[in-house]
């Protein structure tokens, strides 16, 4: 059988959107260095109790660290997001008058900012065409066999080739969703999976997902 992986792609971010209800760039930077090695659920808290407290850059600048430790700590790994938060802050007054800059080359200089975190901010804030490969998109594309690779900096790459730009954006958001509900880490549930007829992975888990 011949794969449609562009339709498979559109099929999985209209099953799973991501609904993205912050925009501003700073506060989605913010949240996706707070997001690092953590549930939604604790970034959720930890984003919630730190602007609730603080509203901007230029107040979080002025912080030490330590003052942000008791907010941001749900989210885990509070200390070094502590550290990172102020020093992108600082950085951002420093060098961009206190705005997020809008270039890929620009966002991945920032401390702690790799190609990930800057690419959720240019589709997120700016609308613009840029595919964020976290873990999830790492593993499904792989398990599904879209692509066969190592990193995620080389799964990005050759999901460029064979999906549309314009689904670049929003298939981040869907394929953690994807990855939360149905193709999970651990016993994915192939079963109720839509993509099982295609999925190269399926013989593999579908005893375990009885």
């Amino acid at each position: 059988m011949k794969r449609d992986i562009k339709k498979e792609a559109e099929k999985i971010i209209h099953m799973f959107p991501r609904i993205n209800s912050e925009t501003d760039p700073y506060k989605v930077l913010v949240e996706t260095v707070l997001s690092q090695r953590t549930k939604d659920e604790n970034t959720e808290k930890a984003f919630k109790s730190l602007f609730s407290r603080y509203k901007n850059v230029f107040e979080i600048s002025k912080l030490n660290p330590e003052e942000l430790y008791d907010l941001i700590k749900p989210a885990g790994m509070y200390r070094q997001k502590s550290e990172r938060i102020i020093n992108i802050s600082r950085i951002l007054i420093e060098k961009y008058n206190g705005e997020v800059p809008d270039e890929l080359e620009e966002l991945i200089k920032l401390p702690g900012v790799g190609r990930k975190t800057a690419n959720i901010v240019l589709y997120v804030s700016f609308g613009k065409e840029a595919l964020a490969v976290d873990t999830h998109v790492h593993r499904i594309s792989n398990r599904l066999g879209w692509v066969e690779t190592k990193t995620p900096e080389e799964t990005e790459v050759q999901l460029k080739k064979i999906i549309p730009s314009e689904l670049w954006g929003p298939l981040n958001g869907s394929m953690v969703n994807f990855g939360q509900r149905i193709c999970k880490p651990i016993s994915p549930k192939c079963m109720e999976c839509f993509l099982n007829e295609v999925c190269p992975s399926k013989r593999v888990y579908k005893n375990k997902s009885r």
